[in-house]
């Protein structure tokens, strides 16, 4: 359930230090080059932007997605006619990635199809057929896991050999089409956006797939971002939101849902679905995980370590036990005030960049805020 969001002014916030306005239609994707006052953009007018100033030759179909790697300063770009180095897929190019340590240039596409090729060759290695197309792509280079979020909001794990793949397991715990995944490989901890509004921390090395929600968005999750050295997440989402989630707090995890005809309480039977009751706020959030009506679950209350940053219903018996420290903001809202498309982090200088419905990109100091 998405939490009602009511930002309240932040006495620290991010700076806003430039808006470029390069483009002639929505930049699908940007990214902060690294030591340089420079970005580089792709959008559906089929432009790459480099700024400041230099604009590189026009590619020949529109462009629906990138990967920059700083290292080698090497380009990665798919496209709407399925092409990113090679003819990789049947439809559009969603995500591209190149891992410089494999030479592979890992692709999904609206064709359902997840696929990896020789950046060095453009020879096809590998691929795999997906539930429904594909929006979010990470991966561990030390495990060699791939992360396929796709719109049926499943996670799929895949263990990637040179020519060959083969499935870990899958994830489900959106209602929504998976629209971002965010991997950071140190803690081991994969982060998933949907549609649903919602966010999901799943601890796949500590806790061994722990799933623990985090509730702040009104709209659908656009992107995420890890910010390692301070353990703070970054999101995005389509009505211009940015939430900074602090993750150096022990969150607890989300209760598993207990069906029943009836109200564990006060045993009202219900008498629609009970899922629709939960969407339709009849009923209320529960630390006892217990199936609760409405007439026992008529208090609100922001519970932050379980991801609800704002007040939602609360079961009566659970309100009792919430306390002043229970209540304590984990995550602090600020607005981009254009309808985000797309985001990316640039850690060393903590650089935000948002692009937007507007067609315009915004670079954010984020120092204040992300620290």
């Amino acid at each position: 359930m998405a939490a009602e969001v009511q930002p309240t002014p932040q006495a620290r916030k991010p700076v806003l230090l430039n808006k470029i306005e390069a483009s002639q239609d929505i930049v699908n994707t940007a990214v902060i080059i690294p030591k340089e006052d420079g970005v580089i953009s792709v959008s559906e007018d089929r432009s790459r932007v480099y700024m400041p100033g230099e604009t590189a030759a026009q590619p020949s179909s529109p462009c629906s997605c990138m990967f920059f790697n700083p290292e080698t300063r090497r380009l990665s770009v798919g496209m709407d006619n399925g092409v990113v180095s090679v003819s990789a897929h049947q439809g559009r190019v969603t995500v591209v990635l190149f891992v410089l340590e494999m030479e592979w240039v890992l692709s999904t596409g609206q064709d359902r199809t997840f696929a990896w090729h020789c950046s060095e060759s453009g020879q096809r290695l590998g691929g795999y057929r997906t539930t429904a197309w594909v929006s979010g792509l990470q991966f561990d280079v030390e495990t060699r896991h791939a992360f396929v979020g796709d719109h049926s909001g499943q996670v799929t794990i895949l263990k990637l050999e040179q020519d060959d793949c083969s499935l870990v397991t899958t994830f489900k715990g959106h209602t929504g089409n998976v629209t971002a995944l965010c991997w950071d490989p140190v803690q081991r901890v994969l982060f998933s956006g949907s549609s649903d509004h919602s966010i999901i921390m799943w601890d796949i090395g500590g806790r061994k797939g722990t799933a623990i929600e985090l509730q702040g968005h009104n709209e659908k999750v656009q992107g995420l971002c890890y910010a390692p050295h301070t353990r703070q997440l970054i999101s995005c989402s389509s009505d211009g939101g940015i939430v900074i989630w602090n993750m150096d707090v022990k969150r607890q995890e989300t209760p598993e849902w207990l069906d029943s005809d009836s109200c564990q309480k006060c045993e009202q039977p219900f008498f629609w679905n009970f899922k629709q009751m939960w969407d339709s706020k009849k009923i209320g959030l529960r630390k006892c995980g217990q199936a609760v009506c409405g007439k026992c679950s008529s208090r609100r209350s922001s519970i932050p370590l379980m991801g609800f940053e704002f007040e939602v219903r609360v079961c009566d018996s659970c309100y009792q036990s919430i306390t002043d420290e229970d209540r304590a903001p984990t995550a602090t809202f600020h607005d981009s005030k254009h309808g985000v498309v797309h985001m990316h982090f640039e850690p060393t200088r903590g650089w935000l960049l948002t692009s937007g419905v507007d067609k315009v990109v915004k670079l954010w100091d984020m120092t204040p805020v992300v620290s």
